[in-house]
């Protein structure tokens, strides 16, 4: 089984937009591409992001990736709702080749490493203590 091509749209929407609405979007393009005969491989919002010029006087974003298999027919009809809609500020459409992205199944290692990094910092203080303790024993050591 070779690496099939697959599509990545990327659009920003609007800031100041209620989290609801911003899902409603993420749930209409994804019907978009259904109905279209499209398979949505992946769908995840990136979170609202200082844009690197103003875009309609807007300085931040709502950035959303999504990513699609399709004869490519889909893109039109996608893109076509997206340059529709106020909401959205701008999109980009990229044909991508190579393995298919695995939707969000990476979310229990990263779990595992937060709990990992805390247990080190856990430590850290105590060996910090152990070493204020010993600094305080010196000094009363000269003292006598």
């Amino acid at each position: 089984m070779s690496d099939q091509p697959y599509y990545e749209t990327m659009y920003i929407l609007r800031p100041d937009i209620p989290e609801e609405e911003v899902d409603n979007h993420l749930k209409k393009y994804s019907e978009i591409l259904e109905k279209s005969g499209t398979e949505v491989l992946d769908s995840q919002m990136r979170g609202k992001r200082r844009l690197a010029y103003p875009i309609a006087k807007h300085k931040e974003g709502i950035y959303v990736q999504l990513s699609h298999q399709g004869d490519g027919q889909q893109v039109v009809v996608l893109e076509r709702a997206m340059r529709l809609s106020e909401d959205v500020i701008r999109y980009l459409t990229v044909k991508q080749n190579g393995p298919l992205p695995t939707p969000k199944s990476t979310s229990k290692e990263d779990d595992t490493d937060k709990s990992e990094t805390t247990e080190k910092e856990e430590i850290k203080p105590t060996q910090d203590k152990n070493e204020t303790e010993t600094k305080d024993e010196k000094i009363e050591g000269e003292k006598k």
